[in-house]
């Protein structure tokens, strides 16, 4: 009794655990019940992200919603906006995934044209933010969508049949910086025309105004037009 007794305090006193069967050179036979848990965890086969050619998705298994002009492109709905960040963050994403292929994009942004995010709610059905992308006429999806493709090896096989952008990374545009809208020339973006009145009495006054202010119609709310060059 005694004996265990010090064997106890032995123990203790080294801080023994009994999963460990070495303890400053000494051996210990212990029968300890191995864990199902770790046993399926040794014999787990290693997980791989390489998959076979066929298993990959093709543009077929996705949801077919044109935007306009997207037939044979592929169409990236983003914000410019920096108000909601996680949105802009993700339009960021998306966007440095999509260059990193080296294809063509038309890329729209809602924020700058209220027509592009009329457009996106009328294709989706409802009101959904940015960003959303259109690969040939198929819907793909926003970030998590876009993302989880890109990481499981199979977004490059959607974007085969994009046409490339000649192999050039972060192109600019010349004439709008690839913001993609210029200042309207018509109106300085003030949205606001003047235009000369038209006179239908005989009589006319030189006090009288002769000219009157119109709306522009050559530019969106926000007085601008789209960028010729790049759009």
């Amino acid at each position: 009794m005694k004996a265990m007794q010090q064997g106890r305090r032995f123990l203790k006193k080294l801080k023994f655990n009994p999963t460990n069967t070495k303890i400053k050179g000494l051996v210990f036979h212990l029968n300890v019940p191995e864990s199902p848990y770790v046993k399926d965890r040794k014999h787990k086969e290693p997980e791989t992200d390489i998959l076979d050619p066929e298993e990959h998705p093709s543009l077929l298994d996705f949801e077919e919603r044109c935007p306009p002009g997207g037939k044979n492109s592929v169409i990236f709905y983003t914000t410019s906006l920096r108000g909601i960040r996680k949105t802009f963050e993700d339009c960021s994403n998306v966007r440095f995934l999509l260059n990193s292929f080296k294809i063509t994009i038309q890329e729209r942004d809602v924020s700058m044209d209220m027509g592009y995010r009329e457009e996106l709610w009328e294709i989706l059905g409802g009101r959904v933010i940015p960003p959303k992308v259109f690969v040939k006429g198929r819907y793909i999806g926003g970030a998590n969508e876009i993302i989880g493709l890109h990481e499981r090896g199979e977004l490059k096989k959607l974007l085969e049949e994009v046409p490339s952008n000649g192999g050039i990374v972060n192109n600019v545009c010349n004439s709008c910086a690839n913001l993609r809208f210029l200042i309207c020339t018509s109106c300085n973006g003030s949205r606001k025309v003047y235009e000369e009145k038209e006179d239908d009495h005989h009589h006319h006054h030189k006090e009288d105004n002769e000219f009157c202010i119109k709306k522009c119609n050559d530019c969106n709310e926000n007085g601008l037009v789209k960028c010729p060059f790049c759009c």
